[in-house]
């Protein structure tokens, strides 16, 4: 049942992935929801509903995201990273969270779903290093104080991909000058009747 409602959730995304990347999906649901019981990542309690909230609401910005390397901030139970990750094998994707027995889970689900493009790292994003052509959040603060965090770690001419609900346009407001909002996208996510938006973020020179 699951396998179905994963693979209709696909084509109603017009995402095509291989078999062994819809299985290791479904495996990281299981993974996640039985880490849950003791680490509670996620409020979500029922495996069907895993599969529209998370799993799909993630692969949602897969067309848009690109091929340079990706920060996840604030990733709590790897959405959208890991499953980015499963379905885009060639793309290398961080994550990071604040909170220990996150980013502990992080790392099991990777080690436990061999893959090898994933790196966790449990850090406060401010403190962090590195040059990210892509940084995503999904639910991890308001897009200013988002873009402020990790600023210094946006590659030259580098997105945000900031994951909202409804759209976002008070927030917007509250940006720097120099920030340039690329694009927002609705999504429309399979099973889950809400609004979903992508905001895509550019820094200015």
């Amino acid at each position: 049942m699951s396998q179905n409602a994963l693979a209709s959730g696909l084509a109603a995304l017009d995402i095509a992935l291989p078999a062994e990347a819809q299985q290791k999906l479904l495996a990281f649901r299981d993974l996640l929801l039985k880490w849950n019981k003791t680490y509670n990542l996620t409020a979500l309690r029922d495996p069907a509903q895993a599969i529209s909230h998370h799993l799909l609401d993630s692969l949602a910005i897969l067309p848009h995201v690109g091929d340079g390397n990706l920060l996840d901030v604030g990733s709590g139970g790897g959405l959208p990273g890991i499953p980015l990750a499963i379905a885009k094998p060639e793309l290398s994707v961080s994550m990071v969270d604040t909170v220990q027995k996150k980013a502990t889970f992080l790392q099991q689900a990777a080690i436990e779903l061999a893959l090898k493009n994933v790196t966790a790292h449990h850090a406060r994003v401010e403190e962090m290093r590195g040059q990210y052509a892509q940084i995503s959040s999904r639910a991890f603060a308001e897009i200013a104080l988002f873009v402020s965090l990790t600023r210094h770690l946006l590659a030259p001419g580098g997105r945000w991909l900031a994951m909202k609900g409804v759209r976002p346009d008070n927030e917007l407001k509250a940006l720097p000058a120099d920030i340039t909002v690329e694009a927002i996208i609705p999504l429309t996510v399979p099973g889950l009747d809400a609004e979903r938006h992508l905001i895509i973020l550019k820094a200015g020179s």
